[in-house]
């Protein structure tokens, strides 16, 4: 049997139970060990919030380890707990997550069937979307997010491999592009990542209107990415190229009727008033149509979709700036 050890970084978010329930209960062989790094910045707002999420891990619990790593995100999270394990696989989890019921032994058999040339194999992510409506935004992004390659929600690589090319990159502080980054330098390596068999489900999680506003941050992920993995890296990612040439031209217009009404130029200020109305009505437009147009929905769509492009283009220019002398990742010292 291939041995293996789980490492789940987590916030401490209501979902870590279902989580570590449904590991628990999956059927066949159990991991080596599981490592559950807590990213909450310290002092921990809860020092005893995991005590519920740890009990139902039942005979489990007395191979899972607590480390915290100090909240600098879930990249770094993960590298703590690559160096906490000795199993030659570690399978990555999100704490948002829920292992399918035969997850353990798919997982060995995926581990089997991978060839000495294979450094990762990837699990089969499903997100449970609703029967009787359209899917909202936060619906349909969380399930896009679901079919990207190489998602860390469930990814097994091999250590030495990881260890190679010096683990993720503690520069994405956020959910965003890190295992894309890290996929990327696995392959260039010469490895190969296949797709398993394995099923895990990722409920999506309520949120607030604004979520698709906090979302912008990832631009400035980009931004890392390109400077690391060149211009056209959304190719080889097979990553949506997403809008934001067009909110950048959103955002322009907006900016220069500003400045125009300033400069006392009512007619071409009017002009750049119109093309930022229009580039945000299509936005909000092409937001809306395919949800299920509840006055909320409505109304969340309208209210972000005005905000959404300036948010972007701040966040990719501060992105580039931030990230212009970025080198390759070197692991940082244990």
């Amino acid at each position: 049997m291939t041995a293996y050890a789980v490492v789940i970084p987590t916030l401490v978010r209501g979902t870590l139970m279902d989580c570590l329930a449904a590991l628990a209960a999956a059927a066949g062989p159990q991991p080596e060990q599981i490592v559950l790094v807590d990213d909450r910045p310290e002092p921990l707002p809860d020092p005893g919030a995991l005590a519920g999420p740890l009990d139902v891990l039942g005979d489990l619990g007395e191979r899972t380890l607590v480390i915290h790593s100090g909240g600098h995100g879930p990249a770094a999270a993960r590298n703590t707990g690559l160096r906490a394990v000795t199993a030659p696989w570690v399978a990555f989890l999100d704490d948002d997550v829920q292992v399918g019921p035969h997850w353990c032994e798919q997982l060995v058999e995926d581990l089997a069937e991978a060839g000495p040339d294979t450094g990762a194999v990837q699990g089969v992510i499903a997100v449970p979307l609703p029967y009787d409506r359209r899917p909202t935004d936060r619906e349909r992004g969380t399930a896009g997010r679901a079919r990207a390659l190489w998602s860390a929600a469930d990814i097994a690589y091999r250590a030495e491999v990881l260890k190679q090319v010096g683990g993720f990159d503690e520069r994405f502080r956020r959910a965003s592009r890190e295992d894309a980054d890290l996929a990327l330098r696995v392959l260039d390596a010469g490895w190969r990542i296949r797709q398993g068999r394995r099923a895990t489900r990722r409920p999506v999680r309520p949120a607030d209107r604004w979520g698709s506003l906090r979302a912008q941050r990832g631009n400035a992920d980009d931004a890392l990415m390109r400077r690391l993995h060149g211009p056209h890296w959304w190719r080889r990612a097979l990553a949506p190229r997403g809008r934001l040439r067009r909110q950048v031209a959103i955002t322009a217009a907006a900016l220069a009727a500003c400045a125009l009404a300033a400069a006392g130029r009512r007619r071409a200020a009017a002009v750049a008033v119109l093309g930022w109305a229009a580039g945000t009505g299509e936005f909000a437009w092409a937001r809306i149509a395919p949800g299920p147009r509840t006055r909320q929905e409505v109304a969340t769509m309208l209210a972000t979709s005005v905000l959404v492009p300036p948010a972007a283009t701040w966040h990719r220019a501060s992105g580039l700036w931030r990230h212009r002398g970025a080198a390759p990742w070197r692991e940082v010292a244990p």
